[in-house]
């Protein structure tokens, strides 16, 4: 497809009264010894040495910064947070300043970061105010720390104070500016989760984000940012997620969300203002985002939002950490506020299949809140879609420079503290590893729910059975296992935690690591290649590990062997950490993933409850025996009884 998109004004709008705002004094906060570090000051200097360039500063109202009033960050956080954040540069906090934040999910602290936080929220209230009272069209804040992930009571995700939700409820909460619908428009890459929790119960907020999600596998690695999380009691409807299910989403897969659900809804909601957590790390080329949007998209995803609030939008910078994109990026959406170009570009691609699962995921969750939304989107529109490559792929940038576009093919799941802006030369040993490891079988043995092929095929292909709470994002190579039989091991079988993610409450099926002959146990062994077993081990541990090595390699294989059972230190906190060995059928291994020996004695002693498994867990297990000419269905369920009341 080539869709070629053209916005102008008239020339009566030509002249729009845009602010800026950018002060060095947030570049103080940094990592405590200048280590290198995605969010750093280089950031905003590059945005703002772009913008100088660009002539962009010389056309705009430069305003200065402003530290925010306590009162104001009390309207979303706590007052221990407060004070921690006021406090946390002085000198009393020395000798402790370092520990705090390595409590803390992905945060540094330093000398500077009580200013930078303050100046931060400060300067979002500020561009917000002058916007509502009309004194600026329009408005774009270049500040950092950013915000969108900063909670109540808890700083994460390299934002101390929510900058955007603070000032949000200082319009709200100012009468006089005539301020009593805001829509607050999260690009970034990842879900806004504090935003989202500041307004679940506000009806006068519409918070919209589009953020990689991967089934809850991607930073903030939960489930606040899947599309079932529309709001509460007055709130309802009024929290709208779009998330991804891979990386590589670019201008098409946006475009798609902005014209099927955010546009409709947003002239159904008809805000006074809107607000943008301007997040630049979808952006191609970003090492953390792994998606492709242009500057050319994000100019055409801020130029629809143009037509709402009389064009009164608030941009504030969120994340964003490939110095290229986010000022080329910045560039784009300044020249669409300033209205002085003409927006035209082209995309050539269709959205994902995915995208359009997401899509009408979203509008059937919705469309009992926004009428807009109920009618089904025709399946010629639905049926333009690209494949999701598996290759390396280069995109040309819309300055025509080629940048390498990370695979990430498991997604970017580790605390964000923990990536660097070299992030890209993981993506060529992920491949290796995976190429190597895709010619290797093994024989994968299921004990639990695992056992019914439709269910083994959630980790394989994706989805889920009935029963199932949460999808799976399944395995890269989605190829169906090989071959598939049964066999009997002298191991013992039961059932422990009180819940799951997965299944909701009641327990779930582990196996005793040892043998013993008194104990038999019906296991089905999925022939699987040793990549697809990784993305298996991944996913039952719900692992916030990276993939771009493997969990369990060769050497891993040779070790199980010699010892019959090893853990795996990177998903130690994982239910299933444990790799069991269960010898050999036809020369090719035989594995099982189960809790380790200390686990054991945990359940024994009641440290973690034994718990009977619900009845939509246990009716997978019967399935599974049932369809796999094991047992009959009586025999299933005494089988399964048997094992969840005896003790171990």
């Amino acid at each position: 497809m080539e869709a070629v998109e053209t916005a102008s004004r008239s020339t009566s709008r030509s002249l729009r009264r845009v602010g800026i705002l950018y002060d060095e004094r947030m570049c103080r906060h940094h990592t405590p010894d200048d280590e290198p570090h995605p969010e750093n000051p280089n950031r905003i200097r590059a945005i703002w040495n772009k913008l100088q360039s660009a002539g962009i500063s010389q056309r705009c109202e430069v305003l200065s910064a402003k530290e925010a009033e306590d009162k104001y960050i009390l309207s979303v956080h706590g007052k221990s947070h407060v004070d921690l954040i006021r406090n946390i540069s002085s000198q009393q906090y020395n000798s402790r300043r370092n520990r705090i934040a390595s409590n803390l999910n992905s945060i540094y602290l330093n000398e500077g970061s009580s200013e930078a936080a303050y100046l931060a929220a400060g300067s979002v209230i500020e561009v917000a105010k002058r916007v509502a009272k009309g004194e600026l069209d329009s408005a774009f804040a270049i500040v950092r720390p950013p915000g969108h992930h900063a909670e109540h009571d808890e700083a994460m995700g390299f934002c101390l104070y929510n900058n955007v939700a603070i000032a949000t409820n200082f319009l709200l909460n100012e009468k006089e500016l005539g301020i009593n619908k805001i829509l607050i428009v999260d690009w970034d890459v990842h879900h806004g989760n504090g935003t989202q929790k500041t307004f679940w119960k506000d009806p006068r907020v519409l918070f919209f984000s589009v953020h990689r999600h991967e089934f809850g596998n991607f930073y903030p690695s939960n489930d606040d940012g899947d599309y079932t999380m529309i709001g509460e009691g007055p709130g309802a409807g009024y929290n709208i997620n779009v998330p991804w299910e891979n990386g590589r989403c670019g201008d098409a897969d946006y475009l798609a969300v902005w014209d099927h659900i955010l546009i409709p809804v947003a002239k159904q909601f008809n805000p006074d203002m809107i607000l943008i957590s301007a997040g630049f790390d979808a952006a191609v080329g970003d090492p953390l985002g792994g998606c492709r949007v242009t500057p050319y998209g994000y100019a055409m995803l801020l130029r629809k939002l143009m037509d709402f609030a009389r064009g009164k939008i608030v941009l504030a910078l969120e994340g964003g950490y490939n110095l290229t994109s986010i000022s080329n990026s910045a560039l784009a959406c300044m020249e669409v506020l300033l209205d002085e170009k003409t927006v035209t570009g082209s995309t050539e691609a269709y959205p994902f299949e995915s995208t359009w699962r997401v899509i009408r995921a979203v509008r059937q969750e919705l469309k009992a809140f926004w009428s807009v939304l109920a009618d089904e989107l025709p399946t010629k529109l639905i049926s333009q879609k690209a494949p999701i490559p598996v290759k390396k792929i280069l995109i040309s940038s819309c300055d025509s420079e080629a940048e390498d576009v990370e695979e990430l093919l498991q997604g970017v799941i580790r605390p964000l503290s923990t990536l660097r802006v070299d992030e890209d030369r993981r993506e060529s040993a992920s491949v290796s590893w995976r190429s190597d490891l895709s010619n290797i079988d093994i024989w994968y043995a299921t004990f639990g729910s695992n056992m019914w092929k439709p269910r083994f095929l959630c980790y394989i292909e994706g989805g889920q059975v009935d029963g199932m709470q949460k999808l799976c994002s399944g395995s890269m190579d989605k190829r169906p296992p090989k071959e598939i039989l049964w066999k009997i091991f002298p191991h013992r079988l039961f059932f422990g935690r009180e819940s799951t993610r997965t299944w909701g409450l009641g327990g779930v099926a582990f196996l005793h690591p040892e043998s013993k002959n008194k104990d038999i146990v019906h296991m089905c062994l999925y022939r699987i290649t040793l990549e697809q077993f990784n993305d298996v081990l991944h996913q039952e541990n719900i692992s916030s590990y990276d993939m771009s090595s493997p969990l369990f390699d060769l050497t891993s294989l040779d070790c199980v062997k010699e010892k019959g059972s090893i853990n795996l230190e990177a998903v130690k906190k994982g239910w299933y950490h444990n790799v069991v060995y269960l010898g050999m059928e036809r020369d090719i291994p035989i594995l099982t993933m189960t809790c380790d020996l200390s686990d054991i004695e945990n359940f024994k002693s009641g440290k973690v409850p034994l718990h009977a498994p619900s009845e939509d867990y246990a009716n997978t297990l019967v399935k599974g025996l049932v369809e796999g000419g094991q047992l009959s269905e009586e025999e299933a369920v005494s089988y399964i009884k048997e094992a969840a009341t005896k003790p171990l």
